[in-house]
């Protein structure tokens, strides 16, 4: 059962690697970082064999570049950087762990690393600090900016309703207040009795104005 589950990954050839980190900085200045370590994981329920490939093999010393990782164990890959030159600073290397069963020469899949040399961990992280604070500034900048911009809409916007608004609210008001046509007991002359549906206009009207004005 084991070997069914097993054969469509070795058809495939696209076996995922598990290996941690998947970046390795140097520093010059800190021989400390001049000895890294490449963990590789093996989840599967078959034990694996593996490989260590360099682009620049010269600038590198692998302990144990070739080897074996059992079933749903670990095994630890030390990486040493022997030549630590200032040409060297900032140029990008790779390293492709391949992996393969036992029994087989077939690599079932690789994973690449990246490999670089710096000159001080000091200025990376002065670097890094710089670039953080121009981030923050760029991003207290541009909120302050856009505050100094919304500003005068809020005070033009609150300055309160128009003239003509006012005047068309006071228009509609006393329309309503006239007497209605077919009253006969009303001091206004006739010509200012409205009708029904004159009325129904005004009242409209008035409630847009009034949405107006609670708006502002």
């Amino acid at each position: 059962m084991q070997q069914q589950k097993r054969q469509p990954e070795l058809v495939e050839g696209n076996l995922p690697v598990f290996v941690f980190p998947t970046e390795l900085i140097f520093y010059a200045d800190d021989q400390s970082t001049h000895k890294q370590v490449l963990t590789l994981y093996n989840p599967y329920e078959f034990a694996l064999k593996f490989k260590v490939l360099c682009t620049t093999p010269n600038k590198y010393a692998v302990v144990d570049a070739t080897g074996s990782v059992k079933p749903q164990c670990c095994v630890d890959i030390v990486i040493r950087h022997r030549d630590v030159r200032a040409s060297y600073y900032g140029v990008i290397d790779k390293f492709r762990l391949q992996v393969s069963e036992q029994s087989q020469r077939k690599a079932l899949g690789k994973k690449e690393i990246i490999a670089t040399l710096l000159p001080s961990a000091k200025e990376q992280q002065q670097q890094k600090e710089e670039e953080e604070k121009r981030i923050k500034e760029h991003l207290a900048e541009s909120v302050f900016f856009e505050q100094t911009l919304c500003q005068p809409e809020n005070r033009t916007a609150s300055s309160g309703p128009s003239l003509l608004t006012v005047f068309l609210g006071i228009v509609c008001i006393a329309a309503l207040m006239l007497p209605t046509l077919g009253e006969m007991e009303s001091l206004v002359p006739l010509y200012l009795h409205l009708s029904v549906n004159q009325k129904l206009v005004a009242a409209y009207v008035l409630g847009l104005i009034t949405m107006v004005i609670l708006r502002t």
